[in-house]
């Protein structure tokens, strides 16, 4: 039966246990937007081994407590500190890699274009790496991240579904892959067709800095897949994505600090106790004097 400090330590592990499920969760979350979305499968694995490590310790921690084994429980609070300390480097590392980077609004548009010149560091390199963006752009196409960009509208005439035209194409949302991914740089001034047929304006000239614009292609495998602005809708993608992991965690590694500060303290307690109850033993057999006395 649990008792004093061992049952509190009891409570704590399975507080951490608790605490596991949001990080493995969001672990998860990113390997499924690695396989449809984001298509970056790196970023999901720290995450993971973190949210494993902390539901193995705390399992161990509880059995500690249960079982009132000191081993156990010293195992359980040396390895809960490198777990902390883990935590909270990656998330460091997910605000430093995520730090610059953004969408950059355009006149007459609803969504955002985006820049590769915009992102910098670690994470632009790895993606902007030739070898590294293959694999990407074949995960993206594969994943037909593309082919929500359809859509109909109803002719209020007629009643039938018709293509959207220019101006509803341009009142949407787009997210930052169908932005940089499925459609030219507006400064390419393409004529409208469909959302991912485009064609060249004869009567105005296309931005020869622009790269992006004789990238673009109407090959509905190929689209902006090899662009720039594509790479830099990904990175804008994982910054978003890791924005929110990285949120999610700090609320965790707070959680996790007082659930370390409090296991120590229940420790202490523990052995405490157990020294008590050592010295009330020993007290007692030395009350009972033995029948000879000299």
């Amino acid at each position: 039966m649990l008792r004093g400090g061992t049952s509190l330590l009891g409570i704590v592990n399975f507080v951490t246990f608790l605490v596991s499920i949001p990080i493995l969760g969001g672990g998860i979350w990113l390997a499924s937007r690695a396989n449809s979305t984001d298509c970056i499968r790196f970023l999901q694995w720290p995450i993971i081994t973190i949210g494993l490590a902390v539901m193995v310790v705390s399992l161990m921690g509880f059995a500690g407590a249960c079982y009132r084994q000191t081993w156990l429980l010293r195992l359980y609070l040396f390895v809960m500190f490198f777990i902390v300390v883990a935590l909270l480097f990656f998330i460091v590392f997910a605000f430093a890699v995520t730090d610059r980077g953004d969408g950059q609004v355009v006149m007459n548009r609803r969504f955002l274009e985006y820049q590769l010149s915009d992102y910098n560091g670690w994470l632009r390199n790895r993606v902007a790496d030739p070898h590294y963006w293959a694999t990407i752009s074949a995960c993206l196409r594969d994943g037909r991240a593309c082919a929500g960009m359809r859509r109909f509208a109803r002719n209020s005439n007629t009643g039938m579904l018709v293509p959207e035209t220019p101006d509803m194409f341009y009142a949407r949302d787009l997210s930052p892959i169908q932005s940089g991914c499925c459609k030219p740089p507006t400064s390419c001034a393409f004529t409208y067709l469909n959302e991912t047929l485009w064609t060249t304006n004869p009567g105005i000239p296309t931005v020869v800095n622009d790269m992006d614009c004789r990238r673009w292609s109407n090959d509905q495998q190929t689209l902006c897949l090899q662009c720039d602005s594509c790479k830099a809708g990904v990175l804008a993608g994982i910054k978003k994505s890791w924005r929110k992991v990285a949120i999610l965690n700090i609320v965790v590694l707070i959680i996790l600090v007082v659930v370390y500060v409090a296991g120590c303290a229940a420790f202490r307690n523990a052995r405490r106790i157990e020294n008590d109850e050592a010295f009330g033993m020993a007290r007692m057999t030395k009350s009972q004097p033995g029948r000879f006395q000299f």
